[in-house]
């Protein structure tokens, strides 16, 4: 068997448990609300008419099982997770409707993530026990011990209302999404800039570097074959990282009033539109599973001892 396929059979074998089981979690999410989502949506003061028409609205008065396999059989070949209460449109629609700002400060904030990451950690391994590295090493910690909203709000602060050089939030381009994501890369930096500058260290000690720089090497280069050996368990961590964004980025759209799936999120909970709710979760737990395997096939591709186990 091949290293691609025996990937693909570890990876599958990871996957299909954690899917199957987000998928039964969003379904039950939906059914256990107290007293039922009919009653939870029309309010203590509805009648048992409303409550019965809205249930069989939504396909709760079909057995258990019948529900089911609706659900699973429409989220699987379909991509269709059930229709809004609230505006009567498919879910799916609404969220293809906010899911590219949501993205757009994801792929920003990594992007600004490594954008930091790399230089500090190479200044702090290239300056080790140094000013420069107890620096790198301290003052990013601080960003550490905040809320990721509470960095965004003091970002508005500073590069919104005091010096007027980007907009607090709304709707005016990728300008918006700049301090939403900067907040959640300065969130991120720390951890990472200490777990590459640990491994930045460990390969500049390897005898191949020492080689490569007696070979005549420009430092350049042998910088770039340091970076490719050092990165694997920073790469790994990043991706967990941008996992964990997923979610923190629905919080960060409130702050700065982004009309993302946070947004759709928040309407939908005080709206008590359930559909919307469970499909925004559905979403959210299929990208971090999606981010998971990418990155695992990223470093499964990197790492050369994987692929000669």
């Amino acid at each position: 068997m091949t290293g691609s396929l025996r990937w693909l059979r570890r990876t599958a074998l990871r996957v299909v448990p954690v899917v199957t089981g987000v998928v039964l979690a969003t379904f039950f999410l939906l059914r256990l609300v107290p007293g039922g989502p009919a009653a939870a949506v029309l309010g203590d003061q509805a009648t048992d008419e409303a409550v019965a028409a809205l249930e069989a609205q939504m396909g709760l008065d079909q057995p258990l099982g019948a529900q089911l396999w609706s659900y699973v059989s429409g989220v699987v070949l379909h991509g269709d997770v059930g229709t809004s209460l609230i505006y009567n449109v498919p879910t799916s629609e609404l969220i293809a409707g906010r899911v590219g700002v949501t993205l757009s400060i994801v792929a920003l904030a990594a992007l600004g993530t490594l954008l930091l990451v790399v230089p500090l950690a190479f200044a702090a391994a290239l300056h080790k026990d140094g000013v420069i590295d107890h620096v790198i090493r301290v003052v990013p910690a601080i960003g550490l011990a905040m809320p990721t909203f509470w960095i965004g709000l003091l970002l508005i602060v500073v590069f919104a209302v005091n010096l007027g050089w980007l907009p607090a939030g709304g709707s005016d381009g990728v300008r918006s999404l700049v301090l939403p994501a900067a907040a959640i890369a300065i969130s991120m930096t720390p951890v990472l800039v200490r777990t590459l500058r640990a491994q930045l260290l460990e390969v500049l000690d390897a005898d191949f570097v020492a080689a490569l720089t007696a070979a005549g090497l420009p430092r350049r280069r042998v910088l770039a074959h340091v970076l490719r050996n050092a990165a694997l368990p920073t790469l790994t961590l990043f991706g967990l990282n941008i996992a964990y964004m997923i979610g923190g980025t629905l919080v960060i759209e409130r702050v700065f009033a982004l009309n993302g799936l946070g947004a759709l999120m928040f309407e939908s909970i005080s709206n008590r539109d359930f559909p919307v709710v469970q499909g925004v979760a559905l979403f959210c737990a299929v990208a971090v599973v999606a981010v998971t395997v990418a990155t695992d096939f990223l470093v499964d591709r990197l790492d050369p001892r994987s692929r000669l186990s």
